[in-house]
């Protein structure tokens, strides 16, 4: 009978622990679910744009230096002579005929003097001969030699005429003083170079492009150039080299620049040949997302969840980007904001904060659907 009366309290006790642990998953459950869901995130706000279709001026770009059209080299053609005075200076302007500097003109005018004095005696003698040629008072072999001492006497005043001439340094053309070696009281020597010009003030600039360009490039087309300083010159093609460097395997157009350009002869610039135009098709560059060397756009699709899609690029010019691959013409491509994105995001889309570049069709519409236009 104690036995019994001891083991009814224990089992009893047993009994309500065994209750109490059995409805402990149902009292978990019931706090789970009473417990507020997580808020989920919140959609990124982005404006969208469908891909246009624009003409773009096909291109090829190339470098090169800035070379004077054409050089003149005045140099001296007369040797022995003292430079007496020297009227111009690098940088000037001159005219065609403009005297730039003069030799010593003193021994050569005492030549020419000597060279009139023989002729007229050779003239008196020659009209002489000619006067009794007819009564025979001379021989004729005499007489001819009269003649031709008389004309010997006057090619000789003629060259010491020229020798004189040659003491004024004269401007072969019209342009401007790119170097000057003349220096007063120099004795010069025939062909001693004293002032090299640029003519007509003209520069080309010497493009250098890869040979298999060349057939696209044509005398007359428009080269644009940018030069050192940041200023932009609009040229002409005035002929492409018949021939390639043998070591380059590249060509040089030779493109003229207009005579008012800041350009100046020496100059590097880079810049580019347009050789025509042709259709692309364009998305604004903000829509290009470049993550990881490659570049990417995100097309919104059904219910204003993107995707990121691998896209191939061509040029970008004034804002705008050329797809070559990747999208098609009715996709609807996140414009700003891509690159917060990830792929499978929910977007909310919203107007563009400025106008659209011309030919962009701007998309709005709802998170939960946008309209199209």
């Amino acid at each position: 009978m104690n036995n019994t009366s001891v083991l009814t309290p224990r089992l009893f006790l047993m009994l309500l622990l065994a209750t109490s642990l059995s409805g402990l998953p149902l009292l978990t459950a019931q706090a789970e679910d009473a417990a507020p869901a997580p808020a989920a995130n919140p959609a990124l706000a982005v404006s969208v744009a469908l891909p246009t279709m624009q003409d773009w001026n096909t291109t090829i770009t190339a470098s090169g230096a800035l070379i004077p059209w054409q050089e003149a080299i005045i140099a001296s053609e007369i040797s022995g002579l003292k430079i007496t005075d020297v009227l111009v200076d690098v940088g000037d302007d001159i005219r065609k005929g403009q005297e730039l500097a003069k030799l010593s003109q003193a021994a050569v005018k005492a030549d020419v003097a000597q060279a009139q004095a023989k002729l007229e005696e050779a003239r008196a003698n020659a009209n002489r001969a000619r006067s009794l040629k007819s009564s025979g008072a001379l021989p004729t072999q005499q007489i001819d030699q009269y003649l031709t001492a008389e004309a010997v006497a006057k090619a000789a005043l003629e060259a010491q005429q020229i020798r004189l001439a040659q003491t004024r340094i004269l401007a072969p053309d019209d342009g401007v003083i790119a170097t000057r070696t003349a220096t007063l009281g120099a004795v010069v020597q025939t062909g001693t170079e004293l002032f090299r010009m640029v003519r007509q003030h003209k520069l080309e600039w010497r493009a250098e492009v890869s040979g298999r360009d060349t057939s696209r490039i044509q005398p007359g087309q428009q080269a644009h150039l940018t030069l050192p300083g940041g200023e932009s010159v609009t040229g002409e093609i005035r002929m492409v080299s018949p021939t390639l460097d043998p070591n380059t395997r590249n060509a040089l157009v030779y493109i003229s620049l207009p005579s008012d350009s800041p350009a100046k002869a020496g100059m590097f610039a880079e810049g580019e040949i347009l050789t025509g135009s042709a259709p692309a098709m364009a998305l604004p560059q903000s829509a290009v997302i470049l993550r990881d060397g490659n570049y990417y756009v995100f097309e919104v699709g059904a219910e204003n969840k993107v995707t990121q899609r691998p896209v191939k690029v061509g040029r970008t010019t004034q804002g705008q980007t050329e797809i070559i691959d990747g999208v098609t013409a009715t996709a609807r491509v996140v414009v700003t904001g891509g690159g917060f994105l990830n792929d499978g995001d929910t977007v909310q889309i919203t107007p563009l904060p400025n106008p659209p570049p011309q030919g962009v069709r701007e998309q709005e519409g709802s998170r939960m659907g946008g309209s199209k236009p």
